[in-house]
């Protein structure tokens, strides 16, 4: 971790340094005394990480929950499970992560250990391991065979070590289960190759049985700096933040650049509670928070969902996979909002993936490398240097139907967009197709069909000068949510407030009143508050 505290006298010049800019990798501390303008740009100025840069730019990963919890049912186990019931008839690592790579996925992050201790891996530290289980007579390793399976098919290779440990008899003694704990970080760091990502969460087992145990972050980080330096670390680590919710969805404002402080750091509660944050807020950096903040860091977001109800396998839950149009939403959401998708996929008893679930991403990856095969933008790749007001022109090759817009800016200058507009041009007239707030690596925005000559961004606030990378425009063929049922009946309309039109008799509850427009105006409703509509 690199700390950057830049003293008073200095920090004119860094605001004024024209073309040969000043950045900030990873973390920034803001000087006593700033200027609310001081701080946004310095703000502006903080940058990913090669690791961080590397990982974002992977955008679509698999995440593996197989244990003991696929053969006992349940989703999280209580540490007294017998290690004979893991007993996979047909596991198969190169099935599992062939099919991974045939679903555009550039990486999977395997659960070694989960809260009850079992090890996939036959460690030293501990007799509750795949070794003493009757799988292939104690001799398997399931972190060996899948760590070779995605370096036959070229997959970076990830792993979910749980800290909480429900079995260990040292969970509770805070020093002792520390030290039992890197040692099992160290086994798999040290004996299984590259590893692109080491995964926590930050569960602690606080219940009847009275052990509260304190995890020493500062420790477990340094040791995989020192093994693994190329790895992030995610979650409760330093380089990848978790979204806030396990159901797929990403922030409208999704800011890399954060004040939210990382979960490992020690001072991480105190800088977090006096910004008023969590995990879930639904603001991390706007202009607001940051004035007010003494350090920014460069803290991205990871989105981590299962394909289906549970993380582990249940039988039950065979009809219950998520629809292709679910799934692309998610996608929208997490990939199209500056995040990484994390989207678990769990084998079941047999060790295979189950054939509804591999059918299910085969067509998420047929859908997604179908609508993204040809951008219809004309040189939609070169860079654009915009400052706050600028707009740029786009020419759409001849004929072209879309409905879906992608912008990109270089993050390895920082992320700065806060605002902009999506304009289309046809039959002699500018109309309105979207906009949005953080752009970040990659933002997607879906509109009506249409069939433009040209479209005109406008980028309408930036901290410093913005660096758009790439814009694109793309027809996503349209997916229907066969069992969806939106009853916005069950939506109070009281607050709502028509947008750029007077267009209150649309929903003022009154069948024998109507609103009426010519051509293809939109109507934009300010719903007043945010409302969450399930199907």
């Amino acid at each position: 971790m690199k700390k950057f505290i830049i003293p008073s006298v200095l920090l004119s010049l860094l605001l004024s340094c024209g073309s040969g800019e000043k950045y900030f990798e990873k973390h920034a501390v803001i000087p006593q005394g700033a200027t609310n303008e001081e701080i946004i740009d310095i703000a502006a100025r903080v940058t990913p990480t090669r690791n961080q840069l590397e990982w974002q730019q992977m955008e679509l990963t698999a995440f593996i929950h197989y244990g003991i919890n696929t053969y006992t049912n349940r989703e999280w186990g209580y540490g007294d499970e017998s290690p004979k019931l893991f007993n996979p008839s047909d596991f198969d690592a190169e099935a599992i992560v062939r099919t991974f790579k045939g679903a555009g996925m550039s990486g999977m992050i395997y659960t070694a250990k989960h809260h009850d201790g079992f090890c996939l891996w036959p460690t030293a530290t501990t007799e509750y391991s795949v070794k003493n289980s009757p799988w292939k007579d104690g001799k398997g390793d399931v972190v060996r065979e899948l760590r070779n399976a995605c370096e036959k098919y070229g997959m970076k290779f990830g792993v979910y070590l749980s800290p909480w440990d429900r079995n260990a008899v040292s969970y509770g003694d805070s020093p002792a289960y520390n030290k039992f704990f890197i040692e099992q970080l160290t086994e798999l760091l040290s004996n299984y190759g590259e590893v692109h990502e080491v995964w926590f969460d930050g569960a602690c087992g606080e219940g009847p049985n009275g052990k509260k145990q304190e995890y020493d972050w500062t420790a477990i980080l340094a040791k995989i700096r020192e093994l693994q330096p190329k790895a992030v670390t995610a979650i409760m680590g330093d380089d990848v933040r978790w979204v806030g919710n396990e159901g797929g969805l990403g922030r409208e404002t999704e800011w890399s650049a954060s004040v939210f402080a990382p979960g490992s750091y020690t001072h991480k509660k105190a800088a977090n509670d006096s910004l008023g944050l969590n995990e879930m807020s639904k603001d991390l950096g706007s202009r607001e928070l940051v004035a007010r903040a003494q350090e920014a860091y460069w803290y991205p977001s990871e989105v981590d969902v299962s394909i289906r109800p549970g993380w582990f396998y249940h039988d039950y839950q065979d009809s219950q996979v998520r629809s292709l149009a679910n799934l692309v939403n998610i996608y929208y959401r997490s990939v199209g909002c500056n995040s990484v998708l994390l989207l678990n996929i769990p084998p079941d008893r047999r060790g295979l993936l189950h054939e509804v679930d591999v059918q299910r991403i085969k067509e998420l990856s047929d859908y997604i490398s179908k609508t993204f095969a040809e951008n219809q933008v004309v040189n939609g790749n070169s860079l654009w240097k915009a400052e706050a007001g600028a707009t740029m022109e786009y020419t759409l090759k001849p004929g072209a139907m879309v409905n879906t817009f992608l912008i990109q800016e270089d993050i390895a200058q920082g992320q700065r967009v806060e605002d902009f507009l999506v304009e289309t041009y046809s039959n002699g007239a500018w109309q309105y197709a979207a906009e949005g707030t953080t752009i970040g690596y990659k933002r997607l925005l879906r509109f009506s069909d249409c069939q433009p000559e040209k479209i005109r961004v406008t980028i309408r606030g930036t901290r410093a000068t913005a660096n758009i990378s790439n814009v694109g425009m793309y027809y996503a063929e349209p997916l229907v949510e066969q069992n969806a049922r939106v009853l916005l009946s069950h939506v109070n309309t009281a607050e709502w407030k028509s947008v750029g039109a007077d267009a209150a008799m649309a929903f003022d509850g009154n069948r024998e009143t109507a609103w009426t427009a010519e051509g293809l105006s939109a109507l934009i409703v300010d719903m007043g508050k945010e409302e969450a509509v399930k199907g």
